[in-house]
């Protein structure tokens, strides 16, 4: 991920231009494929996903690519792979708990920005089986999604401080003199081409596009080329270099991508919002781990805005999800096994969320989740052209409402609030809402 903290792009972009690296020029861009709709539809209504930061850094505790060279020695990190033996590794486990939690797809970080690869790549020996555990954690990962009906999905920067061809170096030197863009273009396609026909990802998540040496010309030519070896691939929007959270006709990629927040209601282009369960990305030592219903609240808004949202956990060293991490997912799973109907293959709105309370829908449904709501009523403006049939819980039990001609008032006796995490109301409308214009709440 991005740390936004540790800022080199502008020194580069200068040094770039004083030592006149021809691989700076982009190469011609080719016409672009169109995005498969219906890939997007199958990936939207997902809603939930497991993103997982994991590698020898965990050794030391300090945040995957952004410690080295910082709380890591650079000689220290790069070597950490000779003692990287995680002999407690259970892919099966691990897609295991994402199932447990409701979730539909993983994402691995299957090459960092230290560059470090979790397979058994054949264009780098900086990799997995040069480490005492020899195991391909991506093949592995691959294989149990598919035993457990979970998609998979695969990180890779753009960035690589580790690999010299790349111009750009976090070791305190700038531009590297021997670096040539082009030539680590052709790794990253290689790779790129290594992993998709190996493991079949459903999904291709891409970071690291800030620095200078990445031109939006790189990211145009490389989407085209991931879109020839599998035109229903998807692929995010950090490929290109526009802004996370933008989505628009100078973006390259599928979709956004929110980082550490909430995206906002948006109907125009999807999104998706990663967040991390405690504060780190990668496994830290104590690190302070998100309550259950702040987790189940960041779902419910994600959803409320019409996105979804990545979760990341961060395993230990010796391979396993802290038992803290996964007790907690469960608790997630639990929820979404009563109130799934709710998150899964639903539209945000019609309601604007907020901290209070977010909306889907569904059909002819509309669902309330409620989350700080303290009053023994709700108000919500009424949806034009539409009429509220019933109000019930997802129990069963019936909420008391009245709708008039500007508003819908629903009755909430405290016996009808059995989940201080998220009570979801269903209203049930006369007609199909899915196509309705989002409205205000009163």
């Amino acid at each position: 991920m991005r740390n936004n903290t540790k800022k080199i792009s502008l020194v580069c972009g200068l040094l770039l231009c004083l030592v006149g690296l021809s691989h700076a020029q982009g190469p011609n861009v080719p016409t672009f494929p169109a995005v498969n709709k219906q890939s997007m539809k199958d990936f939207m209504d997902l809603r939930f996903g497991m993103f997982i930061h994991w590698g020898p850094v965990t050794l030391r505790g300090t945040e995957i690519g952004w410690s080295r060279n910082h709380q890591v020695a650079q000689n220290d990190y790069d070597s950490l792979y000779k003692e990287f033996d995680p002999v407690l590794f259970d892919a099966d486990a691990w897609v295991k708990t994402a199932k447990d939690a409701g979730m539909k797809y993983i994402v691995i970080t299957a090459k960092h920005h230290d560059g470090f690869c979790l397979w058994p790549t054949a264009f780098t020996s900086y990799n997995i089986m040069q480490t005492p555990f020899k195991k391909d954690v991506v093949g592995a990962l691959a294989k149990a999604c598919k035993k457990y009906d979970i998609k998979f999905g695969i990180y890779y920067t753009v960035l690589d401080w580790y690999d010299r061809s790349y111009p750009v170096h976090n070791d305190g030197k700038g531009i590297a003199p021997d670096g040539d863009m082009n030539k680590f273009v052709q790794y990253m396609k290689s790779q790129l081409k290594e992993l998709i026909d190996n493991y079949h990802p459903f999904l291709l998540w891409f970071d690291g596009n800030w620095e200078q040496p990445w031109t939006n010309d790189y990211a145009k030519d490389m989407y085209a080329y991931l879109k020839k070896l599998d035109p229903a691939l998807i692929v995010n929007n950090r490929l290109g270099k526009n802004e996370h959270e933008i989505l628009n006709e100078q973006s390259v990629g599928d979709y956004a991508t929110p980082e550490q927040k909430i995206g906002k209601l948006n109907m125009s282009f999807p999104w998706e919002s990663c967040i991390t369960i405690c504060n780190q990305w990668a496994w830290k030592p104590n690190d302070k781990m998100k309550p259950l219903k702040q987790c189940i609240s960041t779902l419910a808004l994600t959803a409320g805005g019409n996105g979804n949202l990545l979760l990341n956990v961060g395993p230990m060293p010796d391979g396993r999800m802290e038992a803290r991490q996964v007790k907690q997912l469960k608790a997630m799973g639990d929820w979404l096994k009563q109130n799934g109907a709710s998150i899964y293959g639903t539209l945000g709105g019609p309601f604007t969320p907020d901290s209070s309370f977010a909306s889907t829908r569904k059909g002819n449904k509309i669902y309330l989740h409620l989350l700080n709501v303290s009053k023994k009523s709700l108000v919500l403006a009424t949806i034009p052209g539409v009429h509220i049939q019933k109000a019930y819980l997802m129990t069963g039990a019936a909420v008391n409402f009245k709708e008039n001609a500007t508003s819908i008032e629903l009755q909430l006796p405290d016996t009808l609030i059995p989940d201080s995490n998220d009570t979801v109301i269903v209203l049930q409308a006369d007609k199909n809402v899915e196509d309705v214009v989002v409205v205000e709440k009163n």
